[in-house]
Parts: C-alpha cells; structure tokens; sequence
C-alpha cells in the first residue's frame, strides 16, 4: 500500500513508501492515517477484492458502540468470513498482502475479545493487524493486553493493540493524573505491541453533556482540550515511542468535484484559520481540526465517512521546507543552524524529535512543495485544475 496515490497525476518530491501488517513498527505507527470505523455487520470485503476504495488503508471493525448488543453473534460471524475470503484470495494470489488495508477490530469488552479470540484461526489472524479496546481503563487494561500477547503467540503472527482512552477517570480532572500513569505504567512493558494510542474525544464530550458544533473544534471544548493535553503529556513523548491518534471527526456532507478548482486560488492555512468558507462546513471543519492536530502531535485521525479519507491523508503529507529542515537537523551533531529558506533557525538538539517525526511522516504520507499542494493532492485523477498566478504557490 502506499498513501495519497488517488491522483497518479499528482508529482510528490519524494513519493510515499509502500507498507503493509509486516512493515516495521516504528515506522508503521505513522501510517494509519484516516482510519476508517464501520460496524461489524458492514460487508466490504468485495469492495476490497475489487480495489475499490483507493483511499483506504486503515480500517476498524466495530463490535461494540456501532452495533446492538444483540447483533454481535452476527457481526463476529460476518467479520470471521471477511478475514477467510481475504486469507483464501492471497493464497489463490487474486491479491497480496499490500493490497489489504490495515484492519482492526474493536472488541466489546474483555470477556467479548476473549470468546472471538478462541475463533481465530491463523489464517485469519495473518490478514489481521490487530484489535481497537474501547474504554480502556486501569482495571481492565492488563486483560485485554495480556490476551493479545497470548493471542499473537497462539497464531504465530503479529498483532497489535490500539487502546481508546476515554471515560471518567481519565475526563475528570481530580482522578485525571493517577488513572493516566496507572495506564502508562501497564502499557510500558507491552509497548512493542501497541502501534496507536487513541483518543475519546466524543467520549469525553458526553461527560459533560457538550458537543462540538459544525463549524468548531474538539479543541473547543474546555474540559475535553484539557484531557487531550493531558494524554499527550504522558504519551507522546518521543522516548516512550508511542504515537497518539487525532479525535473522530463526526460531520459529513458532499460536495462537488468542481468545487476543488476554486481552492486553487487560496492559501489553504489561511483560508482555514480565517474561517473563509472553502468547499463546505464539514469538510473545512475536519480540514481546520487536522491542521490543530498535527500542531499538538497528533497523527491521523478517526474518520466515519470514506470521503475523509483522502483529506485526512493529504494533510499528514510533509512540506518540502519541513522536510528539508528536518533532514539538516538530523545531519547536524549540534548548535543552530541557518535554514535552507533562511527564514528560520534550526536548533539541532531541541528540534532533533520534530524532526525525527517529520521525517517519519514524510516516508508515509509523502513530501510535497509547499502548502497549496495540499489542494491539488485533494483532487481526483480527472479533475482539471484551472492556472493561477504564481503568487499564489508561495514562491
């Protein structure tokens, strides 16, 4: 798989790499990008054996708040066929394992995950990337964790966890600290088996009976702001090596292919930030909360709908400038230096950590030449796009 090849016309300054299940963790961590929730009734599996879904390489199956309780015999059931028709068409070669999306499965509760462990075949689990654990707290998290180190050493293959952090322990202030180091002191010694930590911020905001509008942000929100930081501080520092996923984004509406050809003419950044209208309100909405994503080192993002894909993918793609920094940061031993631009300066050790992840988003998502290419890595294959000025590229 590699990301943002929607548009085969569109000429990156260094291309995406190619990754799959087996691609190494520290790098496969920046790679999830949109990850796309569906039910686990939803049937897909023919769009997959099709390759018709470009955008997606990131899915999770839910079996637990996007189905009813009374439909999850069902959804197991159907999610244990998806994972044989895929193992059975890479045997018969219809397809590879670069050609499958990354695919998780969101358990119910550890009693849940315990049962539809015992169906697992290895089979299934070779075309499986691991499980998603909702309303991960303290008390439970050493269950689902050491059932997935078991599981993975059952079926001789890799499985990763991806644990939601959300619920009142970790939203209210006053047990906020505590329930967040109890976590971080159980995960540390599985850390090698966690590609993604996530994030609850519709969770968190039903706590406080809120909820973001169309034309805000999750950042918004006081109280849920403060949890998110919170869970930064303790899991996004680079030493610990886990990386921290951005917040569902839960709005969509079409839009008109044509539309993107005005988008040319604007700065993008600014238009976003302005609150100059772009394409529409649930699409500039998740454009400007991926920007604020990015700024606190969040990377990817929860997504409901496929036309966010492409979107969320674009924008985790890298600057030239960015990228270009970041390699001189890496080269340097240490002290400052000038920028490429000259318009900056790069300090060696205190930069050397963005650094390190701008480059690691850049081998994922791909380098661009500037801010408005994001735009044009927007458009479809087929979409024209109309000249603008050269002021307008930002040279």
């Amino acid at each position: 798989m590699k990301h943002n090849q929607h548009n085969t016309a569109f000429h990156f300054q260094q291309d995406p790499v190619e990754f799959n299940k087996g691609t190494a963790k520290p790098l496969l961590q920046f790679c999830l990008g949109g990850t796309l929730y569906m039910p686990g009734t939803r049937t897909i599996v023919d769009k997959l054996l099709a390759k018709g879904m470009p955008a997606l390489k990131s899915m999770v199956m839910c079996f637990e708040d996007a189905i009813r309780a009374e439909e999850v015999e069902t959804a197991e059931a159907n999610v244990l066929g998806h994972l044989s028709l895929l193992a059975q068409a890479i045997s018969q070669q219809q397809v590879s394992h670069d050609d499958i999306p990354l695919t998780f499965l969101r358990v119910r509760n550890p009693e849940q995950f315990r049962r539809f462990a015992a169906q697992l075949s290895e089979e299934q689990a070779n075309v499986l990337s691991g499980f998603v654990f909702p309303k991960f707290y303290s008390s439970n998290a050493l269950e689902y964790l050491d059932e997935l180190a078991a599981l993975a050493e059952r079926l001789n293959t890799v499985l990763y966890g991806m644990p939601i952090l959300e619920g009142r322990a970790i939203a209210y202030r006053e047990t906020r600290p505590t329930e967040l180091q109890r976590l971080k002191e159980i995960l540390d010694p599985f850390r090698d088996h966690i590609l993604n930590i996530r994030v609850g911020g519709t969770d968190f905001s039903s706590l406080f009976g809120v909820r973001r509008g169309i034309n805000s942000s999750i950042y918004d929100i006081l109280p849920v702001r403060d949890a998110l930081s919170d869970i930064l501080n303790f899991f996004n520092r680079m030493e610990d090596g886990y990386t921290v996923s951005g917040p569902v984004w839960e709005y969509f509406l079409a839009h008109k292919k044509d539309d993107l050809q005005e988008l040319l003419q604007q700065n993008l950044h600014r238009s976003l930030m302005t609150r100059e209208p772009i394409l529409n309100d649930a699409i500039d909405g998740l454009l400007r909360e991926v920007v604020i994503d990015k700024a606190n080192g969040f990377v990817g993002k929860t997504v409901i709908h496929p036309s966010h894909l492409k979107y969320v993918n674009a924008m985790q793609a890298v600057t030239l400038e960015e990228y270009e920094d970041a390699v001189q940061i890496l080269e340097a031993g240490d002290g400052v230096i000038k920028s490429g631009k000259a318009n900056k300066m790069n300090e060696a050790n205190p930069h050397r950590n963005w650094a390190r992840r701008i480059t690691l988003r850049a081998q994922a998502f791909g380098v661009i030449e500037n801010e408005n290419e994001y735009i044009r890595l927007f458009m479809d294959e087929d979409a024209r796009p109309v000249a603008r000025p050269a002021a307008a590229l930002g040279r």
